[in-house]
């Protein structure tokens, strides 16, 4: 495909992101058929008129670095999606299992959505979650300790890592800042991140929950790749080119 003026190369990349979310810049240069260069001085213009951002070999429509926010503001962002979303993780849950609930404004209405009924043991760096689940009889607490992080009310260092040495988990559920193909599963927090690694290796079977703001975007602490990954719940705002490469990748999506 070529063409001729600038104005229509323009017009192109931003259709392509409009339509697909986040480009690789190696596939503009096969679509337009232009040089490096001339890609990189269409790419930086159109980011100096904020209408795109770029990272290492990507563009994408949205600002894809994260920044930490107080759980209280992000309870409030997509709150119908994160309660579907949750809804359809409790139904995971089986009798006597034992599993990990992480941090988070998702993963907390996986907390609120298990049955009353059902006896499960849950070990929780998240106070609120703790707190979501105390009225619930049959559901033994198991709370992580450490540095409490206020902006989301959970725990983190190596002593809440140490104590996870002692268990083996069937599930985890895990919210993130960020999922990006190259980055892998993100968060904010650099402490949060090491207390996340250690969930997932304490867990046979790691499902993110998470809303589909967070595709495409990237925290500090890096979690892990996504290879590390089981399944991923989330809502239909999601682009069919995510949820291809996610497939590709033998990550299993649930749209809820």
């Amino acid at each position: 495909m070529k063409f001729e003026s600038m104005a229509q190369r323009h017009a192109y990349i931003l259709e392509r992101l409009q339509t697909e979310g986040n480009v690789r810049v190696a596939d503009l240069f096969e679509a337009l058929d232009v040089s490096a260069v001339t890609i990189r001085k269409d790419l930086k213009m159109l980011e100096d008129k904020k209408l795109l951002f770029r990272t290492h070999g990507n563009i994408s429509r949205a600002n894809p670095y994260t920044k930490d926010r107080n759980v209280n503001e992000k309870e409030n962002i997509l709150a119908d999606q994160k309660t579907r979303i949750g809804k359809r993780a409790a139904e995971m849950i089986e009798p006597d299992d034992a599993i990990i609930i992480a941090s988070g404004t998702t993963v907390l209405q996986v907390a609120k959505a298990i049955p009353e009924e059902l006896r499960v043991t849950v070990l929780t760096s998240a106070m609120n979650i703790s707190m979501a689940l105390l009225d619930k009889p049959n559901i033994e607490i198991v709370q992580l300790g450490g540095i409490v992080r206020k902006t989301s009310t959970s725990v983190t260092g190596t002593y809440a890592e140490g104590i996870l040495d002692h268990f083996t988990c069937s599930k985890l559920f895990l919210g993130v800042d960020g999922i990006d193909m190259e980055q892998g599963c993100t968060t904010s927090n650099m402490m949060e991140a090491l207390l996340n690694k250690a969930m997932i290796r304490t867990a046979q079977k790691t499902i993110i929950v998470t809303d589909s703001s967070k595709f495409g975007k990237r925290g500090f602490g890096k979690i892990c790749p996504l290879g590390d990954i089981d399944q991923i719940i989330t809502d239909d705002g999601i682009s069919p080119a995510m949820m291809r490469d996610l497939e590709n990748m033998g990550v299993e999506v649930i749209i809820v």
